[in-house]
């Protein structure tokens, strides 16, 4: 089905002529940097070639948490958007608050129970009813490095933390800033989510989805800390407060080697005219491959009454096939479809979806406890203070794990 005829479906019941020519769709979300500007005018423009507007509202912070304080102003103001990007457990958490709106209708007559994949079901519905659409799955536990840094360090791509270390301490040597961050709890939290999974699935999962007690204090995270302060020396001194994008940038320009990222900072290396395999390469941060944690940016729709013409139109324009690959080609993730070919996506891209597809049949698909989807938010804002007073050398790593323990027993 071609974009510009996505609305063509008469099962919904939607039509588009006349009136609803002139609807709008009131869009929260932070998608602010140039590889999520631009992955995001694939949408707007589809929508445009409908008649439909779009009023962009755009949150800076690339974890979400602003865009969620303002969305939160406005819903207790009684002008909830219509549409907000939202991922995760906050989902589930808008949803029993009785203010989303309902997609089964779209949902049904597009069949997207046949191809979204369960994991991503699990927040894209509530009591069995579709909520919100999902665009995309980015996996998290990647490493982007540029080519010519790590080329010169006269080492290969790193498997393992002893060959990622090797690989830093000669970018370091070299005069190279080995590791760009920046200093955001939702970034700590994205390396601390890399560091536990490369300690192993069972860890990863007793400790981050399960919340084990003696997991979350025990050995093996003190270990985890102690890795977290190793990567934290590789780190230069004007890390605080850097948006992920700009660290993106230091590896693009050569002032760094590598980024511990989620794959949306593959949307900065390809608006930069960088090409995989040439400029930049991706691996899985050493020790995880065969493992994928994700999350999933998905659009939510508030309750707008009976004015749901532009939503329709919106969550099947985000369901589409056609958008969903131009869209994540461009976004640096993968489609939130089973059903989409690989065929324009880039050797980053096609690694990703292979992965995606082989963590998901030999059970090494998690949830990103980073990126909202293995625990619930005010969980995952604990962890974070930790990760982060960690990080900032508040605590040393026994006491970080003591402090894990007793931050995430305060929410349960």
């Amino acid at each position: 089905m071609k974009l510009t005829k996505l609305m063509a479906t008469a099962a919904v019941g939607v039509v588009l002529a006349g009136a609803a020519s002139a609807e709008d769709v009131e869009v929260l979300h932070w998608w602010t940097s140039g590889g999520e500007a631009a992955a995001l005018n694939v949408l707007k423009e589809d929508l445009a070639a409908q008649g439909f507007g779009w009023v962009d509202m755009p949150v800076a912070g690339g974890g979400g948490e602003a865009a969620m304080t303002t969305l939160r102003a406005r819903v207790t103001a009684g002008d909830a958007p219509t549409a907000v990007q939202m991922l995760g457990f906050d989902i589930k958490d808008w949803a029993a608050e009785g203010v989303l709106g309902n997609l089964n209708e779209v949902a049904e007559a597009e069949g997207w129970d046949a191809v979204v994949p369960e994991a991503l079901q699990f927040f894209s519905k509530y009591d069995g009813n579709w909520i919100a659409a999902p665009v995309n799955v980015h996996s998290t536990n990647w490493v982007w490095m540029n080519k010519s840094v790590l080329d010169a360090t006269g080492l290969g791509e790193p498997t393992s933390w002893e060959e990622f270390i090797a690989v830093l301490d000669a970018m370091k040597a070299n005069g190279v800033t080995p590791l760009a961050h920046g200093g955001q709890a939702w970034q700590d939290a994205t390396l601390f989510d890399a560091v536990v999974l490369g300690l192993g699935d069972e860890f990863y999962k007793s400790a981050l989805i399960d919340l084990d007690p003696e997991a979350l204090g025990g050995d093996m995270m003190v270990e985890a800390f102690e890795r977290m302060a190793v990567l934290r020396s590789y780190v230069d001194d004007n890390f605080s407060g850097r948006d992920w994008n700009l660290a993106s940038a230091m590896v693009i320009n050569g002032e760094a080697g590598a980024q511990m990222m989620g794959d949306w900072a593959k949307g900065e290396f390809l608006r930069a005219d960088q090409v995989p395999g040439e400029d930049f390469v991706c691996i899985r941060f050493p020790g995880t491959q065969g493992a994928v944690t994700f999350n999933s940016d998905q659009f939510v729709m508030f309750d707008v009454g009976e004015n749901t013409t532009a939503q329709y139109a919106m969550a099947k324009a985000v369901m589409d096939p056609v958008f969903q690959s131009a869209f994540n080609v461009v976004k640096g993730s993968v489609p939130a479809r089973t059903d989409v070919p690989n065929t324009d996506f880039d050797d980053c891209g096609k690694k990703g979806m292979a992965d995606l597809a082989d963590a998901s049949a030999n059970g090494r698909l998690f949830g990103s406890m980073a990126h909202g989807h293995s625990v619930p938010a005010a969980v995952k804002n604990a962890i974070y203070d930790v990760v982060t007073a960690h990080f900032n050398g508040e605590f040393d790593a026994q006491t970080a794990a003591e402090e894990l323990v007793n931050a995430v027993e305060s929410t349960l």
